[in-house]
């Protein structure tokens, strides 16, 4: 029988974190980060989120918080309302919410979307993530 359960992983608002992580699954982070991100997984950066990034490589993101950094996004990055962002970001697929302060500079990568993620509500979008990460095993 597969396996459906993916691993998501929560930082809560007490948590600070300096150094690099490394994951595959789900992360969401609601504290402070400080430091370098490699994954193939999926990153959230919560409303009460404070990241501060050298040099972040994840599959898709969506930021709620506060974001300083070069972002390498291969499938879809989401800026939701109220956010903060400050770097430069390669992603193929970006959606930007009203109320986003953004100052970088945005390179759309070369890359047929699977599905037509800018039709999709973010809630769909996770969903179908949670699915095709747990059919990737």
């Amino acid at each position: 029988m597969e396996n459906t359960n993916t691993n998501e992983t929560y930082f809560g608002q007490e948590t600070e974190f300096d150094g690099v992580l490394e994951f595959s699954d789900s992360l969401i982070i609601a504290g402070k980060f400080h430091g370098t991100i490699k994954a193939t997984g999926d990153l959230e950066i919560d409303k009460s989120g404070v990241c501060s990034i050298d040099d972040m490589t994840v599959k898709s993101l969506v930021v709620s918080g506060k974001v300083t950094g070069s972002m390498h996004v291969s499938e879809r990055a989401e800026f939701c309302s109220g956010s903060i962002v400050s770097g430069d970001l390669d992603t193929p697929n970006l959606r930007i919410a009203d109320d986003v302060e953004y100052e970088g500079q945005v390179t759309m990568l070369e890359k047929e979307p699977e599905k037509d993620l800018f039709n999709d509500s973010s809630a769909e979008f996770k969903n179908a993530l949670v699915v095709k990460t747990s059919q990737a095993r």
